[in-house]
């Protein structure tokens, strides 16, 4: 009979991108599994949203001093948008505020991606 299935989400994937990378290449590994983490959701059934994704046009459109102006703040309007988060990878400042907002507002969690049920 299998899991129960539920209507498409829109998660976020909320994980490290700066912290702990000191260079530039050590942020694209980061990016790239969110985006992994991403496709795998999106494999589910549900649509993947990164705050990152959203906010590096911006930022590199305003310049690279304008990281702390806007990166959380878009991330966090993101967080406002979204029903689930998806919480992955190592320590990061960031996305234990994004994931904070979703237990303020009682929504899900998930810490993995076999904890998220597939859509349909």
């Amino acid at each position: 009979m299998g899991a129960p299935r539920v209507s498409r989400l829109w998660i976020m994937v909320a994980g490290p991108y700066r912290s702990g990378a000191a260079d530039a290449a050590a942020r694209a590994a980061n990016l790239r599994i969110l985006n992994e983490a991403a496709l795998a959701v999106f494999r589910r059934g549900h649509l993947p949203v990164i705050g990152v994704n959203l906010a590096l046009p911006i930022i590199e459109a305003a310049g690279p001093e304008s990281f702390d102006e806007i990166m959380m703040p878009v991330s966090m309007a993101v967080a406002e948008r979204c029903d689930a988060v998806l919480r992955i990878g190592g320590p990061s400042g960031g996305a234990d505020e994004e994931v904070e907002r979703f237990r303020e507002r009682g929504l899900p969690v998930f810490h993995g991606l076999d904890e998220i049920p597939a859509a349909g």
